[in-house]
């Protein structure tokens, strides 16, 4: 996508996501509205991102399948989205996003329930280990 300016994509108020520079694909946080958690990192393409628009749910590009996701379409886990944010170069996303079903990852607690956030882990930067965030559904 041609911008006129640096500037103008910086500062100005047009929407010009850069899916070119990233060969088509943008990195999007997905982040609770309610609780600012980060939930999951995910990839959007431009169809992607304007079904996520027209139909207000998380829908991704799966780098894996190759395919459209919307999030929750067969769990039945959708993601409201509230509020999009995007950086100074219109190449990253942040969806805010209300959880319509338990949660977004696919692994499972020592319960047997489906984790709400894929960072349930955090790093140990002395020992270089990682460890479980205590209450991390």
């Amino acid at each position: 996508m041609v911008t006129k300016s640096i500037n103008e994509l910086e500062e100005g108020v047009m929407l010009e996501p850069q899916f070119d520079k990233r060969d088509g694909l943008l990195p999007v946080a997905v982040q609770e509205t309610s609780t600012g958690q980060i939930l999951m990192l995910a990839s959007v393409n431009e169809e992607a991102f304007k079904k996520t628009l027209d139909t207000k749910l998380a829908t991704f590009w799966s780098t894996s399948r190759k395919q459209l996701w919307t999030k929750g379409e067969t769990s039945g886990d959708l993601l409201q989205v509230d509020n999009i944010l995007i950086d100074c170069d219109q190449d990253a996303l942040v969806y805010q996003v209300t959880l319509l079903g338990d949660g977004v990852c696919h692994t499972f607690d020592t319960k047997g329930n489906h984790r709400k956030a894929c960072f349930y882990r955090e790093l140990d930067i002395n020992e270089h280990r990682l460890k479980f965030i205590k209450d991390m559904k």
